[in-house]
């Protein structure tokens, strides 16, 4: 991979992908709206273009046409994972059509491969739709939008001449996170418990598999399908062995020596995700991609960039 796009770049999992990508000597093309971040990585290498997204059919006049776009990974999402954007279906809807149109933008300018940034939420949704499923989660609008967004990109991608392959990501965690997501909820609580509602943390019961995955090994699992990842196919980005909620909740109390109290049980485990319905091994089958990233370390760090932030 030489050259790439990264739409969403000033975001969580953009902003660690574009880095990731110029450490590795790929020249970026960093898409996004957050002009501080946008600076931030063109001091790194990358070429920053602040865009809206009805602005993206600029980007075969912005972009050298007789360069060959490798990778366009498509990281953009409004709302991202996070509050109310989750259930808003104006929102969702909202952003099946930028995912279509970014595709076709990609297709104009006649890029080898696509990659779309999913979500593990997805199945989720799908069981929903095959009424396994009676009590759907808001989160199933947003899964909903990711799982058109795929289906439409897919086609076409493949009647546009481009390989399209997608990315089921784990929960992520790690620095600059800003959203209020489940590991920055619990760690918040871990490290903080009086700025966040004292020393008890009210969990579900916790007995069903569950996966963290830290930021750096996202941008990896990425940059791996982007260089190795196969057409059509939609791989899983997370740990090949996994653990329950429970088990791994208690390893970031251990890991923070916090006193908060665990109180499993507390809320009825409302939906988890069948893995039985994933390979957890065909991101490194095909890519040799594996997660590296120590849980310890990764933790600390998450947790002191939190306690700094706040």
């Amino acid at each position: 991979m030489k050259i790439a796009v990264v739409t969403g770049a000033t975001g969580f999992i953009g902003m660690a992908l574009s880095k990731f990508l110029l450490k590795a000597g790929v020249k970026v093309y960093a898409i996004g709206r957050n002009k501080y971040n946008l600076n931030h990585l063109q001091n790194e290498g990358a070429i920053p273009l602040c865009l809206e997204f009805k602005d993206y059919k600029k980007l075969q006049v912005l972009i050298n046409q007789d360069e060959q776009i490798d990778v366009f990974y498509n990281c953009a999402f409004e709302g991202g994972f996070n509050g109310e954007a989750l259930k808003d279906y104006n929102i969702q809807i909202s952003n099946v059509k930028n995912a279509c149109d970014i595709v076709a933008h990609a297709i104009s300018m006649r890029v080898k491969k696509f990659v779309y940034l999913s979500t593990i939420n997805v199945i989720e949704a799908m069981d929903v739709a095959e009424g396994n499923n009676c009590s759907p989660r808001y989160t199933c609008i947003y899964s909903a939008s990711k799982i058109a967004s795929e289906i439409i990109g897919k086609t076409l991608a493949h009647n546009g001449g481009i390989q399209f392959m997608s990315a089921l990501i784990a929960m992520p965690y790690g620095e600059y996170n800003f959203a209020n997501t489940l590991p920055n909820i619990v760690m918040n609580k871990l490290i903080a418990p009086a700025q966040h509602g004292g020393g008890r943390l009210k969990l579900i019961k916790g007995e069903n598999l569950y996966d963290l995955i830290y930021i750096d090994d996202v941008a990896s699992a990425l940059y791996s399908i982007g260089e190795k990842g196969r057409n059509f196919k939609s791989y899983y980005v997370g740990h090949r062995k996994l653990i329950t909620f429970k088990e791994i909740i208690c390893r970031m109390k251990d890991v923070l020596s916090s006193d908060v109290y665990l109180d499993f049980g507390a809320f009825s485990d409302s939906s988890a995700v069948d893995y039985s319905r994933i390979n957890l091994d065909e991101l490194y089958n095909d890519t040799g991609f594996e997660c590296k990233a120590d849980f310890k370390e990764s933790i600390l760090k998450t947790a002191d960039w939190l306690s700094k932030a706040n």
